[in-house]
């Protein structure tokens, strides 16, 4: 009878390593998923930092706003129709941010849950690194000039995956969307070009950073800056100002 090799290993052994070893990946795999999860939900929740103001000075090196400077003037958009109780949502955006493009399904659902109570209103805050976040901010002004500011912010949060984070201007697109909503191409086009339309978009930005804005998406209710960690914070923003908490 042949005694067995102590050194060698046997068909069980060998299965046995096998099936080691297929845990050890599949731990390695869910270990990866959970952290790309982890790192998405990190970057949609994660505001874009507001890059330094003219002259190099950077507005998140003081947390201090000016009280002077308003939350929502005259001509600030608001989206749909003013509500009742007095509490309103100020929205400083960037159409290209991402975090902002995330937001907006729960900007939308919050301002149906809320019709006819809470006022929404919107503010430019375009970013220096986002190439096509001031070509944006100006298609929504001008095609605010024809009554159409709330479909064109829309559309450029749909579409914001078919133009976002590109390094060629994307007017031409804008303007197209223009056509498809309807509006007259020569009065958007006489818009965008005119300089006004452009510092109508910079007062927004230079009161954002007056106002302590650091980073897009902020808002503001009631003129009081929200610190947002999670989505639900919002709502729960509105929520306590209407409870006059």
């Amino acid at each position: 009878m042949t005694t067995p090799d102590p050194k060698r290993p046997t068909s069980g052994d060998a299965a046995e390593a096998s099936r080691r070893k297929r845990i050890i990946w599949t731990n390695v795999a869910l270990v990866a998923a959970f952290i790309a999860i982890v790192a998405l939900a990190f970057a949609l929740l994660r505001p874009q930092t507001a890059p330094p103001a003219s002259g190099g000075s950077s507005p998140s090196s003081s947390s201090s706003s000016d009280a002077s400077v308003p939350t929502v003037r005259a001509d600030s958009h608001v989206l749909g129709e003013p509500g009742t109780s007095g509490v309103t949502v100020v929205e400083f955006l960037d159409f290209e941010c991402e975090a902002c493009g995330a937001f907006f399904p729960l900007v939308e659902q919050l301002r149906e849950e809320y019709a006819g109570e809470v006022t929404f209103v919107t503010r430019y805050f375009p970013l220096d690194g986002h190439l096509n976040s001031r070509n944006a901010a100006v298609a929504a002004e001008a095609a605010a000039q024809q009554g159409a500011f709330e479909p064109m912010y829309a559309m450029l949060f749909e579409t914001q995956a078919e133009w976002g984070e590109q390094r060629e201007s994307r007017a031409p697109l804008f303007r197209e969307f223009a056509a498809e909503l309807g509006l007259d191409l020569d009065a958007y086009d006489a818009a965008v070009a005119d300089p006004a339309t452009l510092e109508r978009v910079e007062s927004d930005r230079i009161d954002g950073i007056a106002l302590g804005v650091q980073s897009t998406p902020t808002f503001f209710v009631d003129d009081e800056m929200l610190r947002l960690e999670a989505y639900e914070d919002l709502g729960a923003g509105i929520e306590a100002e209407l409870a006059g908490e």
